[in-house]
């Protein structure tokens, strides 16, 4: 089963559209809308793993230029 998390991330001013841009190329990404309140951009993120989320997170989100803060929720299964 494929670990899922939302990914709530803050961006530098007029840096929204480019990192939107950046963030849908990103393997696994299954959503990335840009929103209003607190946080510009709100992405979905499906790994196989918990080690997935990370590394992807870490190493794929956190290099894109123009995002200042990110915020991970992992998606917990309620039967």
């Amino acid at each position: 089963m494929a670990t899922r998390s939302f990914i709530l991330i803050e961006t530098a001013v007029g840096k929204t559209r480019d990192v939107v841009t950046a963030l849908r190329q990103v393997k696994g990404m299954k959503s990335v809308e840009a929103v209003t309140g607190p946080y510009d951009v709100v992405a979905v993120l499906e790994a196989p793993d918990l080690n997935g989320v990370g590394e992807t997170v870490t190493q794929k989100v956190h290099t894109v230029p123009g995002i200042v803060r990110t915020i991970t929720c992992l998606v917990v299964p309620i039967p």
